[in-house]
């Protein structure tokens, strides 16, 4: 996870203007009146033409900035490219370098707009040895077969409208190290990892419940709870499960998202004290739509 820039005067509001007119992100994760937003601690269900730059988390003294780019190969099929630099506390030599580059091929292969579901599938990559041994990074590199999926409330009836701006996204997958050993001789772990988030869409509920009269910056927020975890199977060496907790809030514009969320450790073997993750999330299937922003073959006409 991770990320930072600028802008000033009149061109900072023109550059506001820009980015929050209009409704939602027109192209990306919509299941019928379902907006799935981008989340930042777990992948969400859709295919889409999209940049997450930066994002910058700081747990247990380290700080991490990261990147993904997403990229539309067809309608349904995407592929996605994500890496990221660490730094340790501020102490003299503290190490510094970047992670592994990872890579994820997925597969929409649902979208079931009346039931506001989205299913995918993807192969995702982390290549071992691309990044630096001295931040953590894996000398081997694991393939990791994975389900996602995305379900709003929108089907309940009327009488729930209190509930219906609640939405589910979550994935699962299998970890498979390529070699059974790392470099030092230990047997590499086979893992079971994923998350998932809960969340509350006020601009579900303006649009499609009631609008309760709020300024229209508060109608775009989708306050949310996201959890991940990572349990090691096969050669785990006694290691149990780890992850985070992350309560947090999504403000989606046209063209650019913004979060903010907390991260709290599981458990002790997850992490000390409580830290923090901020993201901007540029939907270049909005901002470039006639180029960066539309699938390389495309069944549209």
């Amino acid at each position: 996870m991770t990320f930072n820039p600028r802008l000033t005067g009149a061109a900072a509001l023109a550059a506001a203007g820009l980015l929050t007119s209009a409704s939602p992100a027109l192209a990306h994760g919509l299941a019928g009146a379902r907006f799935f937003p981008a989340t930042i601690a777990t992948d969400d269900p859709a295919v889409a033409d999209e940049l997450s730059l930066p994002t910058i988390a700081r747990l247990d003294g380290e700080t991490e900035v990261s990147g993904e780019y997403s990229k539309r190969l067809t309608d349904t099929i995407g592929l996605s490219f994500e890496g990221g630099w660490t730094r340790g506390d501020d102490a003299a030599g503290a190490p510094q370098g970047f992670q592994n580059l990872e890579s994820t091929l997925k597969w929409q292969f649902l979208t079931d707009a009346e039931h506001e579901t989205i299913l995918a599938a993807g192969l995702g990559v982390e290549w071992g040895g691309t990044g630096a041994d001295r931040v953590g990074a894996e000398s081997t590199t694991v393939v990791t077969p994975t389900v996602y999926f995305g379900k709003g409330l929108g089907d309940l009836p009327d009488s729930a409208g209190w509930a219906r701006p609640i939405a589910v996204t979550g994935l699962v997958g299998y970890g498979l190290p390529t070699r059974g050993r790392d470099k030092a001789g230990d047997l590499n772990p086979y893992s079971l990892t994923g998350g998932f988030s809960v969340q509350y869409s006020l601009p579900y509920l303006v649009s499609q419940v009631r609008d309760p009269g709020w300024p229209a910056w508060v109608g775009r927020l989708t306050p949310l709870v996201e959890v991940t975890f990572d349990q090691p199977l096969r050669h785990g060496g006694g290691e149990g499960l780890t992850g985070t907790v992350n309560p947090g809030v999504l403000w989606t514009g046209k063209r650019v998202q913004w979060g903010i969320e907390a991260i709290i450790p599981l458990n002790s073997d997850s992490g000390d004290g409580i830290g923090w993750a901020v993201q901007t999330h540029w939907f270049l299937d909005d901002l470039l739509p006639g180029s960066l922003g539309r699938p390389i073959w495309s069944g549209a006409r």
